[in-house]
């Protein structure tokens, strides 16, 4: 099994490291270096200026250079993962792999550094020579006792981060798993026994936060190699080990599990047998956390012991416990305040932040990552993933908290919320752009209609309303469907409880739909039969008949089934006093910020008429997202070159435009890069209305709005928020099938708002 294992892994992974190109890390400059003046400010003479006012205020460092955001992962190669003391040159892609996530889970750079230095003194000196580089320091696969070495005289005297991610990573992460297991099992910290097996740097530091969180040292039991560790034993003795000998005659770790509450492990496959679990307490805690084989396989230890708790080192089974849970997300908050170290506070800052989030709702990026996993706070779900999003806001700003409160930051953070919300803004890139939108809802309390209830995104953006808005969610589904898929889904949410539900095929009101319908569409070929039927099974129609009768405030269709068609039923019964669709509007959110495009769905061939309708409509929303529009009429014609059908209606567009008292800039008709190339449209009509880039594109037709918006999400990769249907008073919006719950809790904030309140 292993072997085969091997044989599929193997070649996938030298392929990924090897193409398409050598490693997995490149450096890229962050300033422009483009002409003379680039070079002159980017080297000499105007380096110096910089140079200068490092060298009267040492902190500066961290504004004019990248150190403040930048650390070092240092390793000798002496103890690689499973791999041993396999040297400092074939460590490196695990350090460049170290370097990735950094960059990925926190945003932090990260230079890799392999050092051939076996003696610890001699590689301690070395990395305390790098603290003009770095602004922090993670040691790494450094075999034990030589990590403590190193570490301990990096600290004394460094005066920046420096943190040996195997001891403390691995720490914080058991420490947060532990946390939540005795929340599950009822157990208390001072009550517990704990027996160990692993006196490496892991073991050890693992037991002293255990510590630390309140285990009584006389109910530790640590084990190794040799055996128990005693007192007197000479025999593989460190005075990290010494520092848990205990005073007894017992030597093996059969002799020394009985009645243990938490087993430990950090050595390696198969130490801890079936029978050894049987004589745990009940509901024991089974951490087996060697790699590739854990110390007993989880499926072996719940056959004599079902309702254990179990974590492994291992992706392949529930509760991984992974150092990338805490490493990137404790630098980032060290970093962001300057701390000089990282204490004992901020471990458990972090401890205690990564264990509350996974006993709250689990977030919809994370259930996406891992889709069709149970992600609901638990026995199989004690800590979280780690692509939940969430981390970097909730570990980070305790971190730089704590960091504040125990006096080791010098760059301390006034606003802690504003600085969260930054945080959560670049792991969520709607987030940042959404804010003032959330911030215009958070004034009101509308009831949103969701017309596809039983849809699990439905269900997770209704759960993120609830927790994050002050609107009311309606969804539409059979109850007990609702409920299943919630509760499948880890959502603590439930019908008829936290939220109102109509069930189309018992509903009460259903005779009083069925016929507002009829009178709505009677003199337009719906007779008693039809507007029933619909009434029963089109949930669109339902909720649009909700809207139009005053029990919702707004509408949200469109997770399946095609644009227009749900278009048809909104039309039907919520175009009147004036309401008509005017276009959809699509916010692409890209690496270099927003853009509009617009019209998506609504209108193929748009009248001059309806394109300045899709403009002003347009303008509208753009200002809902604190940005000032500035519109581009797009078409196949620039500046009147060519005589063909777009040309002419987007002249004729802009002369309609042009008779108003407008307040927002526009231009055109023009070709797309044009309108994005501030360069180019001054050489072709220097007299431009505006300057710069376009931040919203109309198009003369719905196929090359609609094609424009689909590259920027395939190629761009932009992510979308809407289409946002225009036109209908706020009152209706629909969605596409790709939608994600983000985005359909985006989507509610925008139907939060009444269309008072924007124009």
């Amino acid at each position: 099994m292993d072997d085969q294992r091997q044989d599929k892994t193997r070649h996938p992974a030298l392929n990924y490291h090897e193409f398409p190109r050598p490693g997995k890390l490149e450096v890229r400059a962050t300033k422009p270096l483009a002409n003379g003046r680039d070079l002159a400010l980017a080297y000499s003479p105007g380096v110096a200026e910089a140079c200068l006012e490092i060298k009267a205020n040492p902190q500066d460092a961290s504004r004019y250079t990248a150190r403040g955001n930048l650390v070092a992962v240092v390793s000798n190669g002496t103890a690689v993962l499973g791999l041993g003391n396999i040297g400092a040159l074939a460590s490196k892609p695990v350090m460049e792999g170290k370097a990735v996530l950094f960059k990925k889970f926190a945003n932090i750079d990260c230079f890799d550094i392999e050092v051939n230095e076996a003696d610890p003194e001699k590689l301690a000196d070395i990395v305390c020579a790098l603290e003009p580089t770095f602004g922090a320091i993670n040691l790494e696969d450094i075999k034990a006792p030589d990590c403590f070495i190193v570490e301990e005289i990096c600290r004394k005297r460094m005066g920046i981060p420096v943190f040996h991610d195997d001891q403390h990573g691995t720490a914080i992460v058991v420490g947060a798993a532990a946390t939540n297991a005795l929340h599950v099992s009822g157990k208390r910290w001072e009550d517990i026994k704990v027996v160990s097996t692993g006196g490496g740097a892991a073991g050890i530091a693992c037991l002293n936060m255990l510590l630390k969180l309140g285990v009584r040292r006389e109910n530790v039991w640590l084990c190794d190699i040799a055996g128990v560790v005693y007192e007197g034993r000479t025999e593989e003795m460190t005075p990290q080990k010494a520092a848990y000998a205990q005073a007894t005659d017992k030597r093996t770790l059969d002799e020394v599990i009985e009645g243990a509450d938490l087993f430990l492990g950090l050595s390696g496959p198969g130490v801890l047998k079936a029978d050894m679990v049987a004589r745990m307490a009940e509901n024991p805690i089974i951490f087996a956390l060697a790699n590739p084989t854990p110390e007993i396989l989880p499926d072996l230890a719940r056959e004599v012991s079902p309702g254990a708790l179990i974590a492994t080192g291992r992706s392949d089974f529930p509760n991984q416990v992974n150092n990338v849970l805490c490493f990137p997300f404790i630098f980032r908050g060290a970093l962001d305040v300057g701390a000089t170290t990282i204490n004992d506070e901020m471990k458990i800052a972090c401890i205690e932040g990564i264990a509350a989030l996974a006993r709250a709702t689990t977030s919809a990026e994370a259930a996406a990552a891992y889709a069709g996993e149970q992600l609901t706070f638990g026995p199989n779900y004690l800590i979280p993933k780690p692509f939940d999003p969430r981390l970097m806001g909730v570990v980070a700003s305790a971190v730089a908290k704590a960091a504040m409160d125990s006096g080791v930051a010098t760059r301390p953070i006034e606003d802690l919320a504003a600085y969260k919300r930054g945080l959560d803004s670049s792991m969520i890139r709607s987030s940042l752009i959404m804010r003032p939108v959330f911030e215009a809802s958070a004034q009101h309390a509308r009831r949103i209609v969701f017309a596809e209830g039983e849809d699990e995104r439905v269900l997770r953006a209704a759960n993120a309303m609830l927790e994050e808005t002050n609107d009311k969610p309606i969804l539409i589904g059979r109850p007990e469907v609702v409920a299943m898929r919630a509760e499948r889904a880890g959502l603590k949410i439930r019908p008829e409880v936290d939220f109102d539900i109509v069930n189309p095929e018992s509903d009460a009101r259903y005779r009083e739909y069925w016929e507002s319908y009829l009178n709505l569409r009677v003199r337009h070929g719906v007779t008693p039969d039809v507007a029933r039927s619909v009434m029963r099974t089109n949930t669109t129609a339902i909720a649009a008949l909700m809207v139009q009768r005053g029990e919702a405030d707004s509408l949200i269709c469109g997770t399946f089934g095609q644009y227009l068609w749900h278009l048809d039923f909104i039309e039907q019964i919520l175009a009147r006093d004036g309401l008509h669709p005017v276009g959809a509007l699509s916010l692409m959110i890209l690496e270099d910020g927003p853009l509009f495009v617009a019209d998506t769905h609504i209108h193929s061939e748009p009248t001059p008429k309806q394109i300045t309708e899709t403009v002003l409509g347009a303008s509208r929303h753009v200002r809902r997202f604190g940005i000032e529009p500035k519109v581009a009429l797009c078409s196949s014609s620039q500046f009147g070159n060519l005589d063909n059908g777009s040309g002419r209606r987007m002249r004729e567009a802009l002369a309609m435009l042009d008779a108003m008292p407008l307040d927002f800039a526009y231009e055109g008709e023009m070709h797309i890069d044009t309108a994005l190339d501030q360069a180019s449209r001054a050489r072709l009509l220097p007299q431009s209305r505006f300057d710069g880039a376009a931040n919203v594109l109309v198009f003369a037709n719905s196929d090359t709005a609609s094609g424009v918006r689909n590259i920027l999400k395939i190629k761009a990769n932009a992510l979308e928020v809407g289409p946002i249907l225009m036109g209908m008073g706020n009152r209706a919006h629909i969605v596409t099938p790709a939608v994600t719950a983000r985005g359909l809790l985006n989507m509610a904030a925008i139907a939060g708002t009444p269309v008072s309140q924007y124009g």
